[in-house]
């Protein structure tokens, strides 16, 4: 008996099947072939259509329940519209399956053609929104090249391998930034004589370029900006400071942003004024850095960072508690920022840093006598507060137990 090809299907014919006794599928597939049989004439025989593919296989799904068997009559055709529609029909002609009385009824003679045709609708629109999706337009994908041209131009520079750009040497000027992701910013506008610290404190690189060129500070918007300015005075021979817009760091500013920045750069002792930062601080303030820069040559100054940690920390361990209520509303100002106040022992804040860049922060300062964060103390930070003498920590949890810095929570100033 010949078969069709699954491709070659059209239609398919849903019959419903009632029977009033229990028949098995056998039965009800005799009774199609034996009860439509010259039914319709040579051309339209079952059994002729069957073996030539233009009638599939037919399927039945049974279900007896109380003595009586119901289900369904699938029929596959490969026909047009009008023979399947009369085969059909044939079914209902269909009155007894062996001792039962049967009724067949056709509910409804599907297109297979419909349904893959919206399959293949679906399926398109899907292709067509990824194809959409992963393709970059013209001014993307020129950015992600310039981008990639850019980084290829950065390279190590100095014994500290510092980012900077290609004319850091041939430049009678150059640009200091704060990180590598501030030097690409500048390289996707063109200015290649910038290079980066790489932390708060400046490497005897950038030192040693400072004493030859021509030099500006160019830092980000905000507390952070200033403290670097604060931590760069007496130990470089700058020129220049820059400063981004209000709340904005460098690796975010476009390039008119960066180009005004630089335009409005005013003199570094102007700089150190408009922070009334004297000889390397803050007014009211006495830091280390301060007492190095007024009483100690630049060339003795490693000495005095080399006394012994009781001795810098004896007097502020001794001293009596202090009022920490006036620190409550800056714990709730910080909350949710991430950030960290860093205050000296006036209370008064020497800057704001990311709680990620706390500890080495730290690790540049001294004269911190509390911190305000949100976040957790951690290991790290709790090793560097207590090496540079930090009395308090205030900080809504922890998993670290430093030896000397009190842990406090918000709810205990």
């Amino acid at each position: 008996m010949g078969k069709i090809s699954p491709v070659s299907i059209k239609y398919i014919v849903h019959a419903k099947l009632d029977l009033t006794g229990v028949a098995e599928r056998p039965d009800i597939i005799g009774a199609v072939f034996g009860q439509t049989e010259g039914l319709l004439g040579n051309e339209l025989e079952l059994r002729e259509l069957q073996k030539s593919g233009r009638i599939g296989r037919i399927d039945v799904n049974l279900q007896s329940s109380a003595g009586k068997t119901t289900g369904e009559i699938l029929l596959p055709s490969a026909m047009g519209k009008t023979e399947t529609a009369i085969v059909g029909a044939a079914l209902e002609t269909i009155e007894r399956v062996g001792p039962c009385d049967a009724k067949i009824k056709v509910t409804k003679i599907e297109d297979v053609r419909v349904a893959k045709r919206n399959f293949v609708l679906e399926r398109a629109k899907e292709l067509l929104n990824a194809m959409m999706t992963d393709a970059p337009d013209s001014q993307a994908f020129t950015q992600m090249l310039t981008q990639g041209m850019r980084e290829a131009e950065i390279s190590e520079y100095g014994a500290d391998k510092l980012p900077a750009g290609p004319d850091i040497d041939s430049s009678d000027e150059i640009i200091i930034v704060e990180g590598r992701a501030d030097v690409v910013n500048m390289l996707r506008y063109g200015i290649r004589n910038v290079i980066a610290m790489k932390g708060a404190k400046p490497t005897d690189t950038v030192i040693d370029l400072t004493k030859k060129k021509m030099t500006t500070l160019f830092v980000d918007g905000d507390r952070g900006g200033d403290l670097i300015i604060r931590n760069l005075a007496g130990l470089t021979d700058l020129d220049f400071v820059a400063k981004a817009p209000d709340g904005k760091e460098v690796e975010e500013l476009q390039q008119k942003e960066i180009l005004k920045a630089l335009r409005l750069k005013v003199p570094w002792e102007q700089a150190k004024t408009d922070l009334k930062i004297t000889n390397g601080s803050s007014s009211g303030t006495v830091s280390v850095t301060e007492t190095v820069s007024r009483e100690t040559p630049r060339e003795e100054r490693g000495s005095f960072r080399e006394r012994p940690r009781e001795e810098r920390d004896s007097s502020r361990y001794e001293s009596a508690p202090r009022n920490l209520k006036p620190l409550k509303a800056m714990s709730d100002e910080v909350m949710g920022t991430r950030g960290a106040y860093i205050l000296d022992e006036n209370l008064n804040v020497l800057g704001k840093v990311p709680v990620k860049e706390l500890d080495s922060t730290l690790e540049d300062l001294d004269g911190v006598y509390a911190v305000v964060m949100d976040g957790e103390v951690t290991n790290d930070i709790a090793k560097a507060a207590d090496e540079k003498g930090v009395r308090y920590l205030i900080a809504k949890a922890s998993t670290a137990r430093p030896l000397r810095a009190k842990i406090l929570t918000p709810d205990k100033l």
